[in-house]
């Protein structure tokens, strides 16, 4: 009975050693992708880089894709669907200008890391997502994580989220052909959306809600899943 008892305790030991061990690596690739693929190309928001070393990137993928979590790639994640690259990520939180009073809208929940970049760096962030799967799995994720100012939405990106509305910004991580009326409706003036336009070419705007209109910023050419529209 002493033995079995000492065997187990040995295995949990071990188990235990071998997660704070795999979270190590972890802590050290989420670090290396900060230096390397951020720091190094632009990103200099200090708040941003701090979201992104905190954020576990590799629980926002399937396990499988563990080892690639902090590639310089975007990874899927099922549905046809795909986290985007650690810099586009980065990218986009920083030109979208952010506040800690800031409340945010996503389009394209995904898995959920977008949003959780956003939460480190805002009071309230809403997410939508048009894949009901995706959107439920996230909202769990979200939750489990102990993310509490972050609403998710199985819904039409297109439609926006009008009862939170306006928004100091809105981020886009699916790419529409035009930019979407509603949801400059939906932003607040001085308000900043960060969304890429285009079908088979894309480029990534920075747009800017002013009173007399919009004024867009071309940022760089990207690469996105389409944004589609709910068939309700």
């Amino acid at each position: 009975m002493i033995k079995l008892l000492f065997s187990a305790l040995i295995a949990l030991v071990l188990t235990n050693s071998g997660i704070a061990l795999e979270e190590s690596v972890f802590e050290l690739n989420r670090q290396e992708m900060v230096k390397t693929q951020l720091e190094t190309r632009g990103i200099t928001d200090a708040k941003v880089l701090k979201a992104m070393r905190k954020v576990k990137r590799h629980l926002f993928v399937p396990t499988h894709q563990f080892i690639s979590a902090y590639n310089d790639s975007p990874l899927p994640i099922g549905y046809g669907q795909t986290i985007s690259q650690p810099y586009i990520v980065a990218y986009m939180t920083q030109a979208a200008r952010l506040f800690p009073d800031d409340r945010v809208l996503e389009i394209g929940t995904g898995s959920g890391y977008q949003a959780a970049v956003l939460a480190e760096l805002v009071k309230e962030v809403y997410t939508i997502e048009i894949l009901k799967p995706l959107a439920d799995t996230a909202r769990v994720r979200l939750e489990e994580l102990g993310y509490r100012n972050i609403k998710v939405k199985h819904g039409d990106g297109y439609k926006g989220w009008k009862e939170y509305a306006p928004y100091d910004a809105i981020i886009v991580t699916a790419a529409p052909d035009e930019v979407p009326e509603e949801l400059v409706r939906q932003l607040k003036v001085g308000g900043r959306m960060v969304v890429p336009i285009g079908s088979f070419f894309q480029e990534l705007y920075l747009i800017t809600k002013r009173e007399s209109g919009i004024k867009q910023e071309l940022l760089l050419p990207v690469v996105f899943v389409p944004m589609i529209h709910s068939s309700d």
